[in-house]
């Protein structure tokens, strides 16, 4: 004989409290206070900023200056003089849950651990190591070697790279992308040198998971004049091509 347990007074509160807590609403809270991957952050915005400088002196400020344009994901150079301790002194400056902080022009494991004991997110080599890949792995941290050929495209992928730069873009254009996809569709491709803001957009639509600029968004002259704003402004631009170009 089935029992039927009596609902008590308290029973019946919780109920009515759940029917009056928008469900939806509380996951939708929760998901937007979850900390983002890093992944999650270069593919989002699709824009990589490269900072590369011969004086670290102005690097915090740059850094705020391409966050305030909507800029994301943030590269620091190690040919930067200081790039490491600029590096924690940048992450201390900005959100975590919204901004990525890597480091580039990594060329061995030494440099890549480093690095990530420094607090950095994500390494990016120019060329291909496999061995800055294990160490990243083995750190569980977003890394995107430099490759060029098909054989170092897929050597570096299949090595466990997240992302694989395409550098230099520029000798190839955007429709060296689409040529590799035809055979390897699965590798996502960031393309880097002779990026700027008016080719964003082809390599985003020749198939780029994102791309990657440097003195083309950072430029000498606004270094030099201490512009901020002007940086601020063309990070804008950047994203605004990049996501229309993902529209159509």
């Amino acid at each position: 004989m089935a029992v039927r347990l009596r609902r008590t007074d308290f029973d019946i509160k919780i109920e009515r409290d759940i029917q009056k807590l928008n469900v939806p609403l509380f996951f939708e809270t929760i998901i937007k206070k979850m900390p983002k991957f890093p992944k999650d952050i270069i593919t989002g915005t699709g824009l990589v900023s490269v900072i590369r400088a011969k004086d670290s002196s102005q690097l915090v400020d740059v850094a705020l200056a391409l966050h305030k344009g909507g800029c994301k994901a943030i590269e620091l150079t190690m040919t930067t003089p200081n790039a490491l301790s600029v590096l924690e002194k940048t992450i201390s400056k900005l959100p975590s849950d919204e901004v990525t902080l890597g480091v580039g022009t990594v060329l061995d494991p030494e440099t890549a651990r480093a690095a990530i004991l420094s607090g950095a997110d994500f390494i990016v080599s120019p060329t291909l190591n496999v061995k800055v890949i294990e160490l990243c792995r083995r750190y569980s941290k977003v890394v995107v070697p430099g490759a060029f050929s098909p054989t170092e495209i897929l050597t570096a992928w299949e090595a466990g790279a997240d992302f694989v730069k395409l550098f230099p873009a520029t000798a190839v254009g955007p429709g060296y992308i689409q040529d590799i996809h035809g055979p390897l569709p699965q590798i996502k491709i960031i393309p880097t040198g002779g990026v700027d803001v008016d080719n964003a957009a082809d390599f985003i639509k020749a198939g780029a998971e994102a791309v990657a600029a440097g003195s083309s968004l950072v430029k000498k002259s606004f270094l030099a004049s201490g512009d901020m704003d002007g940086i601020a402004a063309l990070a804008a631009q950047f994203i605004r091509n990049i996501q229309t170009a993902r529209q159509k």
